[in-house]
């Protein structure tokens, strides 16, 4: 602000009409108060990386001694060197942004590294396992990494494709939900609402990265605790999306709270992009049910006969209806009635009634159709008379709706035979689709069941507090992606793995080919923590390190969902429910593989040193399907089912005829220093593959993307 006075003045001086005029604006804006969401942007976030090797130049902290269940000291140390001691390896540090220098010796045993988020990092991933029972589908993938870094990651290899964000982070309940710069947030922190703004909003920027532009949603879940500031912070970081929340229920008997109401619901915030339009949601309790008739007499006030004005029926839709007493069957019907002719003028057939749209309370209505649409829809088995009354109208007349009526048409309805009156008898051969409401009460939404009892019976045994049921994810995915069965998904909060479970459903229902990133990290329950403090342990320690998250959790969830066995070996009990039931022993014709950020250093990643860490983002880039080129190859170059690599630009020749005679391939990495040869090799590529040069292309986005960080 004061360098804007700073100018104002100097154009006063020069052209004092121009500087007043100015001045004149910048004290009316100053003035305003800030529409929308205000909050402190907090310094920015660190991660400690247990293991990554100690070098010359990281930033560290000091771990307290094992056994110790204090808390660590939080300071920054910068190494400047590392060198043996005896029989150990210390490093020399030196405090960051202290104000006098302060030095310290350490062993490096005794010092984890950190990556403050405006650090520039170099992503790599080490494959940790995989399951393979999809033939050549593609590959779920599963990243045990700080999430914030994790999209870093896919901002080179997957910006702008993305068709679905689904997350559930941390509610800030003032438990411990949640850490910020490694310490739990607590609900007495002053700063607690701002610092989880600061925290999702970060997470938000990339991922609005990642989102396909000309069509695309981001579902975010969440309670009553940051609902209202969350709605803001998405209307300002997606501005021209769409942004809608549903309440969903997922407790009905609600959560008990003393002097307060009981919580059944939770809320879901859809920020849709681009061309991205709500689709339908099946309906999970038709599958074989009997199609519901509806009455055909019209209920709302603009329906009264003879009554003029907008919404009002037109004169041809009071006509009687002629049912047989003896059958109970329509055999025809009358002309219609003129507003000022009374009902007492039709004669009906001898053994019939005439039926009008009459209310118990004798007010006349209108039929919902015509009677040129009666003339249609009746001959076809689709009106009915369904039952005697003793009332004003005799007989009630249903009608199949147009919806019914299409469904029919499509395939999604069967009529497997007709009444005596000739009318169908229907029932739905596939669960039909409703329009999505803002208001969800679902069955199969229940956490309880859809949720933690789900997660039991593929992991028995292993805790996971409020996992989301498999079936919400579902339904709250498939408006979006049910058009595209190629859809890649994103969960950076994975959490158990519901969202890719929910994919995996997904894709049995309609033998699609989507597939799931998911995103979590190996953080331990925090009282796991301290019991494993207490026995000396340290994250980074191989028993630490088995009870996290990722490892305890999601992999052995999305194995056992693939497999249709539990981690033990043993067969899943139980069956899917609601959309579709099977048994959940039977698994999915899926793949997915398991992989762990790393953390590499620009030079390495130049001479080829970290190549295979490397390599799985080429593969990612490439859409995560077939073979993977995990080593530079000795020929100078090689081609797997969706991407090619050249090593060395000297056997281009050979390189270039493999890429023209696969079938599949979209995309090459082409490995030189020197633009002209890439040019010269990427000229002669079909016109639908895709260059990339390496490592250049890689380099660059990260040396953009994470410098300069706020």
């Amino acid at each position: 602000m004061s360098r804007l006075t700073d100018l104002i003045a100097e154009t006063k001086a020069k052209n004092p009409q121009l500087g007043a005029d100015l001045e004149r604006e910048f004290r009316a804006l100053s003035s305003r108060v800030p529409f929308g969401l205000n909050f402190e942007r907090h310094r920015p976030e660190a991660v400690e990386l247990p293991h990554r090797p100690v070098r010359r130049g990281d930033k560290v902290r000091v771990l307290p001694a094992r056994g110790s269940t204090k808390k660590g000291e939080q300071r920054l140390w910068q190494v400047t060197a590392v060198r043996k001691a005896g029989d150990t390896r210390v490093a020399e540090l030196r405090l960051v942004t202290a104000e006098r220098t302060e030095t310290a010796t350490v062993a490096v045993d005794d010092l984890v590294v950190v990556a403050e988020f405006n650090d520039t990092i170099y992503p790599g991933l080490i494959s940790t396992g995989k399951v393979e029972r999809g033939g050549d589908r593609p590959y779920h993938t599963v990243i045990n990494g700080e999430n914030y870094h994790a999209l870093k990651a896919l901002s080179w290899s997957h910006r702008g494709k993305i068709d679905a964000i689904y997350i559930d982070p941390p509610y800030n309940t003032g438990a411990k939900d949640w850490k910020y710069n490694n310490d739990y947030v607590e609900g007495d922190d002053l700063y607690r609402h701002s610092k989880w703004l600061a925290f999702m909003e970060r997470r938000l920027l990339l991922a609005k990265e990642l989102l396909n532009p000309s069509a695309s949603v981001l579902v975010v879940t969440i309670d009553e605790k940051e609902y209202l500031r969350l709605g803001l912070l998405l209307e300002q970081t997606f501005e021209g999306a769409q942004v809608t929340m549903v309440s969903s229920v997922i407790n009905p008997k609600g959560t008990g709270r003393s002097g307060d109401f009981a919580r059944t619901n939770e809320y879901l915030f859809f920020v849709r992009i681009g061309a991205a339009v709500v689709g339908g949601r099946r309906d999970e309790t038709q599958v074989g049910a009997e199609v519901a008739w509806e009455t055909m007499r019209r209920r709302n006030l603009a329906s009264v006969r003879g009554r003029r004005g907008k919404g009002a029926c037109g004169p041809n839709q009071f006509y009687p209806i002629f049912v047989r007493t003896k059958s109970g069957a329509i055999v025809g019907r009358g002309d219609p009635l003129p507003p000022d002719v009374p009902r007492a003028h039709v004669v009906p057939p001898k053994g019939c009634v005439a039926v009008f749209p009459i209310r118990s309370d004798g007010t006349e209505m209108n039929w919902e159709y015509t009677h040129t649409a009666f003339d249609r829809w009746w001959p076809e088995g689709y009106i009915r008379a369904n039952g005697a009354k003793d009332e004003p109208q005799e007989y009630v007349i249903q009608h199949l709706p147009n919806k019914a009526r299409q469904e029919i048409a499509a395939g999604a309805v069967i009529i497997e035979g007709r009444r005596s009156d000739g009318t169908v008898l229907a029932r739905y051969a596939d669960a039909s689709t409703k329009t999505v409401t803002t208001q969800w009460d679902f069955t199969s939404h229940s956490a309880e069941h859809g949720g933690t009892g789900i997660l039991k019976a593929l992991i028995p045994g292993r805790r996971f507090p409020y996992p989301k049921s498999l079936h919400a994810v579902e339904d709250a995915l498939r408006p979006f992606v049910s058009a595209n069965r190629n859809a890649i998904i994103v969960d950076f909060f994975a959490g158990s793995g519901t969202t890719a479970h929910a994919v995996m459903r997904l894709n049995k229902q309609d033998d699609g080919a989507r597939q799931c990133i998911s995103i979590t990290n190996n953080e331990v329950g925090a009282e796991e923590q301290a019991e494993l403090r207490k026995a000396g342990g340290r994250p980074g320690d191989e028993e630490w390190e088995r009870w996290g998250i990722c490892d305890y959790i999601t992999k052995p969830r999305i194995a056992a969902a693939i497999t249709g066995t539990t981690p033990d070996g043993k067969s899943i009990k139980g069956d899917y429910k609601f959309t579709d039931e099977f048994p959940m022993s039977d698994g999915f014709a899926e793949n997915a593989e398991f992989f762990t950020l790393t953390y590499e250093t620009p030079v390495a990643v130049s001479h080829n040193v970290a190549f295979a860490r490397i390599a799985p983002l080429l593969w990612l880039r490439a859409g995560s399907r077939g073979a993977r080129i995990d080593k530079v190859p000795p020929s100078g170059w090689a081609v797997a089912e969706a991407y090619g690599l050249l090593a060395d630009p000297d056997e281009a020749t050979p390189f270039l005829k493999a890429v023209r005679a696969s079938k599949d391939l979209s995309i090459v990495f082409i490995v030189t220093d020197d633009d002209r040869r890439f040019q010269a090799v990427a000229r002669r590529l079909p016109d639908h593959v895709e260059p990339v040069r390496l490592y250049e292309s890689y380099l660059t986005n990260f040396a953009f993307a994470n410098g300069g960080e706020a």
